[in-house]
């Protein structure tokens, strides 16, 4: 019943901006940690970024300084603003959220569909 919706992936030139947006909609009690994950074609699936529900973050080693992670809890919306984009950066895009049901219930890991970015020179 939990669903999450990625979007504003694109085609953009190396050095500009991005921001993808994840909108979790569904039977939500409540969310914990959410995230951004990308695969590119032929590697593993890796985490790009992360926010805890209290507002901490982590970020991977290659998109520190250069991404930021956010969420906004009253629209139940994480956003990853994505600067300075590499060619490096192309893949696709990920949302995932710990997510409670019910009050009593446990938390549970949904994906989102993914978004397509892809970076030129």
């Amino acid at each position: 019943q939990v669903q999450l919706v990625e979007s504003g992936g694109g085609l953009v030139q190396a050095g500009g901006s991005l921001r993808l947006s994840c909108a979790a909609s569904g039977s939500i009690f409540r969310i914990n940690a959410m995230g951004w994950y990308r695969q590119a074609p032929g590697k593993q699936r890796e985490l790009v970024a992360d926010i805890a529900s209290g507002g901490s973050t982590n970020y991977a080693d290659s998109v520190e300084g250069r991404f930021t992670i956010s969420r906004d809890n009253a629209k139940n919306t994480v956003y990853l603003q994505m600067n300075d984009l590499k060619p490096e950066d192309t893949a696709g895009y990920y949302c995932n959220a710990n997510i409670a049901s019910e009050r009593f219930g446990p938390g549970m890991f949904y994906w989102g569909k993914g978004t397509l970015v892809t970076v030129s020179l």
